[in-house]
């Protein structure tokens, strides 16, 4: 095999679990992406599933195997850190070989090593959920929001999904104006508008509620593309609320300048969120260095590497970036 050090950084999220095979020099010599990673909404035995396909992927390009591997960093949201949280993965791991040692990290230091190898900075992902932390000494030092869908993640997908729901039950309901949202949102969930009434109430009304009621509240999320697509005065300002608020997180960390990376669908693409959310920062954003990142995938690599007890630089970084790419 060749290598003194492998380590596996895992991007685990909701949705998909992205597995980074790295050398003890920070080149990506193994990269595996499989089905959801994180047991707090998935459950165990899929999250497992998940972590153990995307491990499984990342070692069929090399001749390592789980028993070469000294490290594990799983970088996700809302799982404590311990061994006894750790538990439902660790016996997946041992029954295939592996001895070494496993940790978990924050999704949010994952994102702000994937665009930062420095000591101090600041991230902020707004995909679904929405949060904002502060690093200093390379470890996370403040937090903002990540607060859930019922107490906060404001300006994420799912409070933009929120108010596109919203926005159209107001107008069929006669008390909001008229936007471009409600036939997206009537072909989204495949129900034809008609004009027809029964109590005096648009019974295409009736029928949008029990579809919206019918969805667990995170699932509003997926309504947010449809305000980046309406291009109408309604459409605009939710999506310029969101990016204020966005804005007002990341505030709520900031102590001096830094590098910022910008993680998430929300945020990390050129839109009025994006424009809103720098307008809303104001003089502050002049000492911030904006690195968007599409995921957190070569931050897990990185931070695997630290667990490991390697020293990260900049050129680290650089390396582990350039490797990566090359595998996806």
């Amino acid at each position: 095999m060749g290598y003194d050090t492998l380590t596996i950084g895992l991007d685990a999220g909701g949705t998909s679990t992205r597995a980074v095979l790295t050398t003890g020099t920070g080149e990506c010599v193994g990269f595996g992406v499989g089905g959801r990673g994180n047991p707090t909404s998935s459950g165990v035995e899929i999250a497992g599933d998940g972590v153990m396909a995307s491990i499984a992927a990342a070692l069929a390009a090399s001749s390592a195997t789980l028993a070469d591997v000294s490290v594990i960093a799983t970088a996700m949201a809302g799982q404590r850190i311990g061994d006894e949280e750790g538990a439902w993965l660790m016996a997946r791991l041992s029954a295939e070989g592996f001895a070494g040692r496993l940790v978990f990290e924050s999704d949010l230091a994952a994102t702000y090593f994937t665009g930062s190898a420095e000591p101090f900075g600041y991230a902020i992902v707004a995909g679904t959920g929405a949060c904002a932390v502060r690093i200093e000494d390379g470890s996370i030092a403040a937090t903002a929001d990540g607060l859930g869908w019922l107490l906060g993640d404001r300006g994420s997908g799912y409070w933009i999904g929120h108010r596109v729901a919203r926005a159209v039950v107001r107008e069929l309901d006669h008390a909001g104006p008229r936007t471009a949202l409600t036939p997206a949102l009537l072909a989204h969930l495949g129900i034809t508008a008609e004009t027809a009434r029964r109590e005096g109430r648009l019974q295409v009304l009736d029928q949008v509620v029990e579809a919206l009621y019918a969805l667990r509240p995170i699932e509003l999320a997926a309504l947010a593309p449809l305000a980046f697509t309406a291009a109408d005065a309604v459409a605009e300002r939710i999506l310029h609320r969101a990016g204020a608020h966005l804005a007002d997180t990341l505030a709520a960390v900031l102590d001096g300048p830094g590098p910022v990376v910008l993680g998430g669908s929300v945020l990390c693409r050129d839109s009025p969120v994006r424009d809103a959310f720098v307008r809303r920062l104001g003089a502050a954003a002049d000492g911030l260095d904006m690195r968007p990142v599409v995921d957190g995938a070569v931050g897990a690599g990185l931070l695997a590497l630290r667990a490991a007890g390697v020293a990260v630089s900049p050129e680290t970084l650089a390396r582990l970036s350039g490797s990566l790419a090359g595998m996806r």
